[in-house]
């Protein structure tokens, strides 16, 4: 049968009139719980692999072309795809002219290559016009030809699913469709190829980053894919204009290395692990513990360097891809990934920092007098040879009690003098390895410690020497010589490769970890050393999210700022709860309105006709009188709130606001608890923190931001 249909198709061969040529399209496979999908590429990447595919049998080498704005690379004779900044396996790809869709399947899936050019072949029965033809092939499956519009694919019974039950069921067809123009998919569009800006989003606690149990790699694809959407929406004249590309958000991961086999921590921690409730110390393990281990000095050391390393790698990859890029790089953190950036953008130095250079396995000194010359300068060297004697120099010294220094004889005057010296001078060095300097602004509230018989100290002991505390609460503070790690564990902070234009924090515990540590205020003066703006944005109902403006204006009472809606509005249910307090404000001042005019009425009439003054009309009118001064306050109070002057919030921002409140959903409304953990995993979905994130980024570009018609 197959040889005579061969014959007459070579027949039509020599007919004028040839079937219409099929468009291929790239296809990649993705896998997910145990699920098969295959996505199409953006037009302009098939086109890219389809020429690549046209010159490949011409070369020997393998052709790489890189896709999905070069963060993958597709190897065209392989026909794989593998990514290019993190770690992922290599997923299949395939050129697609043939799909088929089952009656339970949601979408069109392609054939193999190798049976598409097979279903091609046979559709020079299209223009024969012979239809109900039934085409079977070597593998067992069978394709009838209904009409140009209906093919259906039947299965060999031996390659049917176990759970069907009937002969019915398992001979129940598919739909085959030629070409992609001719399926229900949805393509992509390209990514433009100009990078304005690039942004490292770092994960908090746990290898999960939302509800669904994503990894940071989905949900900063999901946040980079609403970036684009924003952008041909509320910058589409400036995209027009070819002022605007797009933002690139590159994930870092750093939990897989903290609990890879590197540290054995897992381990560790799994041989006293209880066996009960496993799941729910499995969860515990995996992910609450990331708190604890960033308080130790170990492990602490590990999360930094691997979150400032893997930035660097990345930055340094971005920029062999991308060599005409000239934008500037930003930061984000989420939960606990915020807090080490923070942490780390503290304790980033600039150019002009005298500890550059300095290598981390010697100690650095900020004054490098000698115990005589300190002596000297305090007039008491007459002192020396008793603080020789006992092998003292300035670092045992500054391990020495007030009555340590007693017992030697010192007089109570000298020994004031000695320890407020060392503390203010001395003590602040850099002199063990690892300590870093606490940037001004950052303020701890002294604390002092006493042995029992009520002498002060340093509060350092050989147990503890990392721990830098005041001694005095009466005495300032010098705190441009104190370790960051006030109450934190003091470790060695590597260096960026670059100075971060934005730290953007979503959910983040920094206000919290901050007073836990000792600080009670930061400098109004304060700012990062190499990043000048910083936004702490969360969900109302975050709770694990803290605020950081009163820690800088701790006399005014600061609403935070609204990030408003993406679409330009308010939600309809907080529109309608303003307006429902402006009517009750209103109905209050029209009563206490109406009350003034019929008082101010009844006091112009003649003094002869008013009745004698009693004490409770006096009482009336001194009520009136009262109301009307509370009317013009909250008038007053009123008008001054719709022009209330822009308060400069420190220099964290650059005296701009720094806390950013997201508007609830209105279902969040009705019950704060029952979204409270959605709340903090709400950030990788949020076109508005999408939109606050673009907003800031192209202000400084000085890019016109369009709100689009509703």
């Amino acid at each position: 049968m197959l040889s005579s249909f061969f014959s007459r198709c070579c027949l039509w061969w020599m007919r004028p009139h040839l079937p219409p040529q099929v468009q291929p399209h790239w296809f990649f496979c993705r896998r997910a719980d145990d699920n098969t999908s295959w996505l199409p590429f953006s037009r302009e990447d098939s086109d890219k692999l389809q020429n690549a595919c046209n010159t490949v049998g011409e070369k020997k080498e393998e052709v790489v072309v890189a896709v999905d704005g070069e963060r993958y690379d597709v190897y065209v004779k392989e026909r794989r795809r593998h990514a290019v900044y993190w770690e992922q396996g290599p997923t299949e790809v395939r050129r697609c002219t043939w799909f088929y869709k089952g009656d339970k399947d949601t979408r069109f899936m392609p054939y193999p290559e190798d049976f598409s050019k097979s279903l091609e072949a046979y559709m020079i029965a299209v223009t024969l016009d012979e239809w109900n033809r039934k085409l079977e092939f070597p593998t067992g499956e069978t394709v009838i030809l209904h009409n140009p519009k209906l093919i259906m694919q039947y299965q060999p019974i031996g390659l049917q699913d176990e759970w069907a039950s009937s002969p019915s069921e398992q001979t129940r067809p598919r739909t085959v469709k030629r070409g992609v123009d001719n399926i229900s998919v949805e393509i992509p569009d390209g990514e433009p190829e100009k990078v304005d800006h690039l942004v490292f989003m770092v994960h908090g606690i746990g290898p999960a980053c939302d509800l669904r149990f994503r990894s940071i790699i989905q949900c900063v694809n999901d946040f980079r894919s609403a970036s684009l959407s924003l952008l041909a929406s509320h910058y589409k004249r400036a995209q027009q204009d070819g002022q605007v590309g797009r933002v690139e958000f590159l994930p870092v991961n750093w939990h897989s290395s903290l609990h890879g086999d590197a540290t054995g921590v897992d381990e560790d921690i799994q041989r006293i692990t209880l066996p009960s409730i496993s799941k729910l110390r499995h969860f515990t393990n995996d992910t609450l513990l990331d708190l604890f281990f960033y308080n130790s000095p170990t492990y602490c050391q590990t999360i930094v360097d691997t979150v400032a390393s893997e930035i660097n790698r990345l930055h340094t990859l971005f920029n062999q891809r991308h060599p005409e890029f000239k934008g500037a790089v930003s930061v984000v953190g989420h939960s606990l990934g915020s807090l080490i950036l923070f942490d780390l953008l503290t304790n980033q130095r600039t150019d002009s920092d005298p500890r550059k250079g300095v290598p981390s396995d010697e100690p650095f000194h900020r004054n490098c007098d000698t115990l005589e010359q300190t002596l000297t300068r305090l007039g008491l060297q007459q002192y020396l040879e008793t603080l020789q004697a006992e092998n003292l120099d300035l670092e045992s010294l500054a391990l020495c009690q007030d009555s340590d220094l007693k017992d030697l004889g010192i007089p109570l005057g000298p020994r004031k003098k000695i320890l407020n010296y060392v503390k203010r001078k001395w003590l602040p060095e850099d002199c063990k390895t690892g300590a870093v300097g606490l940037a001004p602004g950052l303020q701890v509230l002294p604390q002092v410690n006493s042995d029992p018989d009520g002498n002060q100290s340093l509060g350092l002991t050989m147990q503890q020497p990392q721990f830098h505390r005041a001694q005095s609460i009466t005495s300032a503070v010098d705190y441009e010589y104190f370790d960051v790690g006030i109450g934190q564990v003091s470790i060695e902070y590597p260096q960026l490769a670059f100075h971060p234009q934005t730290f953007f924090a979503f959910g983040s515990p920094i206000g919290m970890f901050l007073t836990v540590r000792g600080l009670k205020q930061v400098d109004p003066n304060y700012t990062f050393p190499t990043c000048k703006s910083f936004y702490n944005i969360y969900h109302p109902y975050d709770p694990v999210a803290y605020r950081i403006e009163p820690m800088i204006v701790s006399d005014v009472d600061l609403e935070p700022m609204l990030i408003p809606h993406h679409k330009g509005r308010k939600r309809m249910h907080l529109e309608l709860k303003d307006s429902l307090t402006r009517m009750s404000m209103d109905l209050k001042n029209n009563v206490l309105g109406s009350l003034r005019t019929a008082w101010q009425s009844f006091a112009r009439l003649p003094v002869a006709a008013l009745p004698p003054v009693e004490e409770g009309e006096t009482t009336l009118e001194r009520n009136l009188q009262e109301a009307q001064v509370c009317e013009e306050a909250e008038s007053s109070g009123s008008a001054e709130e719709m022009e209330q002057p822009e308060i400069k919030v420190g220099m964290l921002n650059g005296g701009r606001r720094i806390d950013y409140v997201l508007q609830e959903k209105p279902i969040e409304s009705f019950n704060e608890y029952l979204f409270a953990i959605q709340s903090h995993l709400c950030y990788w979905e949020s076109e508005d923190t999408a939109l606050l994130l673009l907003k800031e980024i192209y202000d400084k570009l000085g890019v016109a931001f369009e709100q689009p018609q509703q």
